[in-house]
């Protein structure tokens, strides 16, 4: 048997003809379609909820929304599982995430991580397969669009009871598999704090653990019973033009009397993806076994994640004080930080 699992995708406005026309083949190229095809489960992520209303909620960062008749190219790439637990879900508010329920649901596409209420958005799927059944949960971090008892979101991620739940999950399947939405975006190692998280996750049971939403390929780290993967990038989501942006990976999981994780590169290519071939193949794996390798080095982890901190933490802070895009650029380049400074010592920080 064989998965495949793809990072975040987004209908933009660039491609959304081409998810309403439901070409896939000018989305993915023939190569990767034929592999993708010829896998017996597809799951991946989708970070937009599907709705023909703007109702945006107030947040940091971009209020995603992709018109419902993309369903038709979501629904040709033949998903087995859509993973909706991340941080757009809930963009558009109650009636965004109905919208994309109800659209699912008429299109006969299962869905994992969100609900009407905090108890149906933590229930995992069970996948059965050749007699095997494949435990899936999927939780985020919290960030803007995670249920509560009574409202509407995403699974959050709750160590005093997302662990039960993997836990849980595991004494009923043979093979469990957690997506964890979280981690810093476009950095391509984890925090202490999520390798410790990732790390318990699969001490309770999880065989393969994927966290997604950093928008990069990140590192991996594989223990005796389980395969840790701090970032895969995207899967199809045409916004940036950043360099992290450029290259993700398929997870391939194999299972034979045990579970084998590879991975497929792909880079961005128009308004699409492609299979990555030859040099540039070759390139993506080599760096992603090298930072593998790097956080296997005693206090690697905690030194790199000091540094990051310290190159963002201007950025950070003026997102604190809501600048917003433009004072922050004026801010950064015209005042050299002069109002970072005055609010900071108006704040007593």
């Amino acid at each position: 048997m064989q998965l495949l699992i793809g990072g975040d995708l987004v209908p933009t406005q660039s491609n959304i003809d081409l998810f309403k026309n439901a070409d896939i083949t000018a989305l993915l190229g023939d190569e990767l379609l034929s592999l993708w095809n010829a896998a017996d489960i597809r799951i991946f992520n989708l970070e937009v909820p599907l709705t023909d209303k703007e109702n945006p909620i107030a947040k940091c960062g971009l209020n995603l929304i992709a018109p419902i008749c993309t369903v038709k190219g979501i629904k040709a790439l033949n998903p087995t599982l859509l993973v909706l637990a991340n941080n757009h879900i809930l963009d558009q508010g109650a009636q965004g995430l109905k919208s994309t329920k109800d659209t699912l649901n008429k299109n006969e596409i299962l869905f994992v991580g969100i609900g009407d209420t905090l108890f149906e958005a933590s229930k995992p799927q069970i996948l059965q397969r050749d007699g095997l059944k494949i435990g899936v949960y999927a939780c985020a971090e919290h960030e803007f669009t995670i249920a509560t008892e009574n409202t509407p979101g995403a699974n959050p991620f709750d160590p005093l009871e997302s662990l039960d739940h993997i836990q849980s999950l595991k004494a009923g399947s043979d093979y469990v598999i957690v997506l964890y939405h979280g981690g810093k975006e476009h950095y391509r190692y984890p925090s202490p704090y999520l390798q410790k998280v990732c790390r318990k996750i699969a001490e309770k049971g999880a065989d393969l653990v994927i966290c997604q939403h950093s928008h990069c390929i990140g590192c991996f780290e594989k223990g005796d019973r389980s395969t840790i993967v701090y970032g895969q990038g995207n899967f199809l989501f045409d916004h940036s033009k950043s360099e992290f942006w450029k290259t993700s990976l398929l997870i391939k999981v194999s299972i034979n009397d045990g579970l084998c994780v590879n991975y497929i590169p792909i880079v961005k290519k128009g308004k699409g993806v492609r299979l990555a071939t030859g040099q540039a193949a070759e390139d993506i794996l080599s760096a992603f076994q090298q930072r593998s390798d790097e956080i296997l080095q005693d206090n690697f982890v905690e030194q790199q994640y000091q540094k990051f901190a310290q190159e963002n933490i201007q950025s950070y802070l003026r997102r604190f004080f809501g600048f917003g895009k433009w004072l922050s650029r004026i801010d950064r380049r015209l005042l050299n930080g002069m109002l970072l400074k005055k609010n900071i010592i108006k704040n007593n920080y």
